[in-house]
């Protein structure tokens, strides 16, 4: 059983290195091939190949809330959560229409359980309380408007507000 064992250790080691030899031909026209066999005619040349590159596995980073330790675990319960809007830009102007667009945010540290995040546009809430960070706003009224994305806690409560953000959006009128 060690014999077989080692002969194919051998026979593998002996494999990969036959794998590794490339051959470069140069035929009457000028044409270039390579090949692992090498061929018969005397325009052959042997190719040194360099070592490949590796490089060692990132370490492992545990799934979120695995590993956290108690000490963690409280600091994070300790943070305010602060949301900044990501979408429009800061004075973007929404073109020619129904005077519809989006608004994006992201909050830092993640919400606790209870937590939502509230969009203000002109200081007036849009919608409800909500955990994701994303809003379709309809039928905006012409004019420039300050966005500003609020942290409430369970009972309503606000616990931050992100820097304010102002649009201006283009509508057709009738004068």
């Amino acid at each position: 059983m060690k014999r077989s064992a080692l002969t194919l250790t051998i026979l593998a080691l002996a494999s990969a290195q036959a794998w590794s030899q490339i051959y470069k031909t140069v035929d009457e026209n000028g044409n270039v091939s390579f090949t692992d066999t090498p061929p018969p005619d005397s325009n052959t040349e042997q190719v040194q190949l360099q070592q490949t590159n590796s490089t060692a596995p990132p370490p492992d980073i545990p799934a979120y809330g695995t590993s956290a330790t108690a000490a963690d675990t409280k600091a994070d319960e300790s943070a305010v959560p602060v949301a900044t809007i990501t979408a429009p830009e800061q004075e973007t102007t929404i073109p020619m229409g129904p005077g519809n667009f989006s608004v994006s945010a992201t909050v830092s540290p993640a919400l606790s359980k209870g937590q939502a995040m509230q969009l203000l546009m002109d200081g007036e809430p849009q919608g409800e309380p909500q955990a994701a960070g994303f809003w379709d706003l309809t039928n905006v009224f012409r004019g420039a408007h300050d966005l500003e994305v609020t942290v409430v806690s369970p009972d309503g409560e606000t616990l931050s507000t992100s820097e304010p953000l102002r649009v201006y959006v283009m509508r057709p009128s009738i004068n």
